[in-house]
This record gives C-alpha cells, structure tokens and sequence, in this order.
C-alpha cells in the first residue's frame, strides 16, 4: 500500500526492503518499486537465531536463494553484517571475524554490497574508524557500507568516523522510523 502511493518518477532514491528469508524476498521481489533487498545476516550466532530464527550456517543457504530471486528479478542483494561493531550475547567478536564473514558472503554469492551494521548502537568512532579501515582495506570487489543505529546526539561523529575511514555508502531512515526490535533504545 506504501510503496503504491510513493511517486519515484524525479528522484534518484533507490528503495530497499529487508528480508529474512527467501519467502519474504519472494514477496519484496513482486515490488517493482523496490531496487535493493537486504538480508540481515549475523557475526553472531546468538543475534541470527533472534533476528531471524535461523542459525548462521542455515542463513548461508538462505542468502544464495535469495540471491538468486534478485537476479532473476533485476534487484540487488546487499548483505547487512549484523553485529560488526561488537556483541553484547558473548559471542565472539573482533574486526577479524567481520572481515571473515565478508570473505565467507561474498564466496558464496556474488554480492556487490555489504554493510556494517552497528545492529544496536554499541559503536563509537574508535570502533568504526578501526573496523572501516580494515575491511575496506582487506575486503576488495565490493561495495562497503554503514549502517548504524545511533541517537540524536551521537550521529554525526559515528558518520564522520566511517566517512574519514572511507565509507562512501549510508543507510538512512525517515525520521528515525524503524529499528532493531532487540535494540535496547
């Protein structure tokens, strides 16, 4: 009902629909409207099984499915690394391991984005800083983008950070609108 009422004809705004499972990117697929789907794909064992209800190993299946749907349908899959900037479920975190997971997503699909997610607003701009400057330094053949949940008083050094570390790709919201449901704020 949305997507019918939005008049996209003098604007370069692209549109992007988050799915967790190939059946919704079945049904975001039959939107012409929407250019990009994006698949919330967890650091974090923990995160996934709560985000999506699915593990890590079967979310891997899932993202090649749905990458499948996009080329089929003309839309592109960008993949949210969810947890990048740390993990409040004791999980294992580290740089490395989210660089280790952008190398993993991108062998098994042939994705042109991938985004950082700071899922629930833990960053700050020495975490961002460091994790932007060594994915997109050891991560290559691929967009890298930001996406970060933040207040209104902590936005714009969290986005000055991943800029100056050579982020050139943001997500944003319409008035803030949307979230994390596990997100505490």
């Amino acid at each position: 009902e949305v997507l019918s009422k939005l008049d996209l004809s003098n604007t370069k705004s692209k549109l992007l629909a988050i799915v967790a499972n190939p059946r919704g990117a079945t049904n975001a697929c039959a939107h012409e409207k929407i250019d990009y789907l994006g698949f919330p794909f967890s650091v974090s064992e923990t995160f996934q099984k709560r985000n999506t209800n699915s593990s890590i190993e079967d979310s891997l299946q899932s993202i090649e499915e749905i990458q499948e749907l996009c080329e089929k349908h003309n839309k592109d899959l960008v993949i949210y690394l969810s947890m990048a900037f740390g993990n409040p479920y004791g999980d294992e975190w580290s740089p490395e391991i989210v660089t280790e997971w952008a190398h993993k997503v991108i062998e098994k699909t042939n994705v042109k984005v991938i985004s950082l997610s700071d899922t629930i607003g833990v960053s700050n701009a020495d975490t961002i800083t460091n994790l932007f400057e060594k994915v997109l330094k050891e991560v290559s053949g691929v967009e890298i983008g930001a996406h970060m949940h933040t207040t209104p008083t902590t936005w714009k050094e969290k986005v000055d950070s991943a800029y100056k570390a050579g982020c050139r790709r943001f997500d944003g919201a319409l008035k803030g609108y949307g979230g994390c449901p596990m997100a505490k704020d």
